[in-house]
């Protein structure tokens, strides 16, 4: 029995399809004012860097956004995060791994991220109130909104890619 690992099939590259930092300069600076502002409200209300990674994470996953998934994946990582509840994020409603804080912040993360389909229900919003102060909601809300930005233009453009 042959213990050497196999070598990894080869990666397809995703090409470019807009380098928009340069086409749209104005907007991206103004996105990334947009990032400053939400994580200038998260410290403010005091919600920890791991629930921010975990909804940047759900909703980059939601929206498709490879580069988004694994930047934020390998932030959590780097601040401390467990990697088997990194792995369970996609299937948060079944893992006892988040807390209700967390759950509810993963809920309303995909409740806001699907709007049009959800318009974000009653029911998300009482679960997320129940455990969140009106000050940690509004900077949830910020955090959600601006992550659903950036995927936006990362999977519409694909200016960023991943590098294995």
């Amino acid at each position: 029995m042959n213990s050497a690992p196999a070598d990894p099939a080869p990666t397809v590259p995703v090409l470019v399809r807009l380098d928009f930092d340069t086409t749209a300069p104005r907007f991206s600076t103004a996105l990334s004012h947009l990032d400053n502002a939400a994580t200038a409200e998260l410290d403010r209300a005091g919600i920890d860097r791991l629930l921010r990674e975990l909804v940047r994470i759900r909703a980059s996953q939601l929206n498709g956004c490879s580069y988004c998934v694994d930047l934020h994946t390998t932030d959590a990582l780097t601040a401390g995060e467990n990697a088997r509840r990194l792995a369970a994020v996609a299937v948060w409603r079944e893992s006892p791994a988040f807390t209700a804080r967390e759950r509810a912040a993963l809920a309303l993360t995909e409740s806001i991220t699907r709007a049009a389909e959800t318009h974000v229900p009653d029911a998300d919003w009482r679960v997320a109130s129940a455990v969140f102060s009106p000050e940690e909601l509004g900077a949830l809300v910020s955090l959600i909104v601006v992550i659903n930005a950036w995927n936006a233009v990362g999977v519409s453009t694909r200016t960023w890619t991943v590098s294995l």
